[in-house]
């Protein structure tokens, strides 16, 4: 069974950090791609960084680029998303997804994720 469970969410003040965290267990995890997606009150779920196992090539929204950092721990089976000089507009529930990278793939093509994690809220006060 295909398993993704995201932790280290929770409260920061604005201009802090976090690191989530993506425990993934059920499938080949080097033949993946695990990304993380977002999504706010009232707005659509977001890509926010993708990383494909298979390679190590990393690939960031226009909006976390500088900020945040994706990596990979192939032992651990876990995907990590750094979280520095956070502001409100971060506020979202984040989740990591995955997919087989057997074909030419976009990483922000939501429908190619075939898994998903329940999701950690992450909260940024001002």
């Amino acid at each position: 069974e295909v398993q993704l469970v995201e932790s280290g969410g929770g409260l920061v003040q604005a201009g802090g950090s976090l690191r989530l965290s993506c425990a993934a267990s059920g499938f080949t995890f080097d033949d993946y791609v695990i990304g993380w997606w977002r999504q706010a009150p009232g707005k659509e779920r977001e890509g926010v960084s993708c990383i494909s196992n298979s390679d190590g090539s990393t690939y960031y929204a226009d909006s976390v680029k500088g900020r945040f950092t994706i990596s990979s721990d192939n032992v651990k089976n876990t995907v990590y998303l750094q979280m520095n000089s956070l502001t409100p507009e971060d506020t979202a529930v984040y989740s990591c997804a995955a997919f087989e990278a057997s074909h030419s793939w976009w990483p922000w093509d939501r429908n190619e994720y075939n898994y998903w994690g329940q999701g950690t809220q992450v909260t940024v006060s001002s």
